[in-house]
């Protein structure tokens, strides 16, 4: 398999079932996020609403597409930090792979809803910042562009989720007639049919939405784990022919060479000529070989290389006033650039599946212990219907807009802690949270990505230095 020795395929092996182990944790740890009111309000039965829950997470990662996963692989610039030791690649998938599991079965243990994501991307910059630091390496390991966007995502998001819960909760006491909504549910009784509609609508939509944005951080992990490892296979999308990437190369070096360099500042025409020299490298890959199969492995990644390089290059110079291009011909290096990345940005089927089944599957496990601290613990009073449904109906829009619109790495459970905080605030004002929940909440959340970052960076010099 993939041409390796058994211990490296052992090792690549039990890198997949950690990222899947991963997943299941992610899965059960966040189920609560959705599960939590359609439990408190008797709207479904606790294994009804976890089997449904599973069931849409399962649809939402086959549904949410790769803009998220690719997010995730491009946290770490993987082509800069592969060597010629494939060991060292393993190092690094594990390290961030066993601090991730162990934080959020911690914080799972303890009833706490820390956030998975933030988990996740505090080990890769953790191992980033370890590469880094070691001397043979001499340079930057870490996308801090990216990063700041997914920081900033994190960041921003709960606030969204709290602000909005807040408005809406105030929108329903304005035009909503019917005071049930706003009662603590009976202990017993489900709640009236077009209440429990509701509920059951926003669980779903909170399933989905958690699954097609959680479920790509686990097939952008995959896919750092197979690109990591065996790069030769995965660098291209295999199910196409990179042949066909000449001509979208052909457009983009007909645009480069109407650009007049002459009124250029240093930095743009340094930009141009590399932005030539790796379409040259491109070009001399492509006459060493005539047909698919005459194309060496190697050559494979290094057409990866090229072409991530030439995306960052060309967005960089599209960005100077300097560089006077039509519209046409802006657009024509977007359109071809975009077809090249079609060839790195992608995930195959089997990867999307096993993830799919890991999330659905852990989804069903271990819930109780943070639906009981969503239910009750994070406000002094019941969850009502009203809250449930604004708190929930909140977060599925901010995660879908996160997914499908900006293509960012959001918190299920940052925001819909935010938004159950924000139903409590609008009820009875600030002294309605419960401090002591609150406190540790806040501080598992700003824990996370600092101990996240010291373990996986910790694991991987350990690591690195036993491989």
């Amino acid at each position: 398999m993939f041409g390796l020795d058994p211990q490296l395929l052992f090792l690549l092996i039990l890198c997949l079932l950690a990222a899947c182990a991963f997943e299941f944790v992610n899965g059960f740890h966040d189920t609560a996020n959705a599960v939590a009111t359609v439990i408190y309000t008797n709207t479904l039965r606790p294994w009804i609403a976890v089997i449904w829950s599973a069931f849409w997470n399962f649809i939402g990662v086959f549904a949410g597409g790769i803009g998220v996963a690719m997010g995730i692989v491009y946290l770490l610039p993987i082509e800069a930090l592969i060597d010629q030791d494939v060991y060292h690649g393993i190092a690094m998938i594990g390290a961030l792979l066993l601090s991730a599991i162990i934080w959020n079965l911690g914080t799972w243990y303890y009833g706490l809803p820390s956030s998975s994501s933030h988990t996740l991307i505090g080990a890769i910059l953790g191992v980033g910042i370890a590469f880094s630091a070691l001397p043979e390496t001499g340079g930057a390991a870490v996308n801090w562009g990216e990063a700041g966007k997914t920081g900033m995502s994190l960041i921003v998001s709960p606030l969204l989720g709290f602000t909005l819960t807040v408005m809406l909760m105030f929108i329903l006491k304005r035009f909503v007639k019917s005071k049930t909504i706003f009662k603590e549910p009976h202990k017993r009784k489900p709640p009236p049919l077009w209440i429990r509609l509701i509920l059951i609508f926003t669980c779903t939509a909170v399933s989905f939405f958690h699954g097609s944005n959680d479920g790509q951080k686990g097939v952008g992990l995959i896919m750092l784990i197979l690109i990591g490892i065996v790069p030769v296979y995965f660098a291209l999308d295999h199910t196409k022919d990179p042949f066909e990437i000449q001509n979208s190369l052909a457009r983009t070096e007909q645009v480069m060479n109407r650009i007049d360099v002459s009124v250029l500042s240093k930095t743009d025409t340094e930009t141009v000529s590399r932005i030539k020299a790796e379409a040259a490298d491109m070009r001399r890959i492509f006459q060493s070989a005539e047909t698919l199969h005459q194309l060496e492995d190697k050559s494979k990644f290094q057409l990866r290389k090229d072409i991530l390089l030439l995306n960052k290059d060309t967005e960089a110079l599209l960005k100077s006033p300097d560089v006077s291009l039509s519209q046409n011909d802006r657009d024509e290096i977007h359109s071809s650039i975009a077809t090249m990345r079609s060839y790195t940005d992608y995930a195959p089927d089997w990867v999307v599946m096993i993830v799919a089944l890991s999330l659905g599957v852990g989804t069903m496990i271990g819930w109780k212990r943070i639906v009981k601290t969503i239910g009750e613990k994070i406000g002094k009073e019941h969850l009502t219907y009203a809250q449930g449904a604004s708190a929930e109906l909140m977060a599925a829009g901010v995660i879908g807009f996160s997914t499908f619109v900006f293509k960012l790495p959001v918190s299920t459970t940052h925001i819909l802690s935010s938004g159950i905080a924000g139903s409590m605030v609008a009820n009875r004002g600030i002294k309605n949270l419960n401090a002591g929940t609150i406190r540790n909440i806040a501080l598992a959340w700003v824990l996370t990505l600092p101990v996240s970052m010291f373990l996986s960076g910790s694991l991987f010099l350990l690591f690195r230095w036993m491989l």
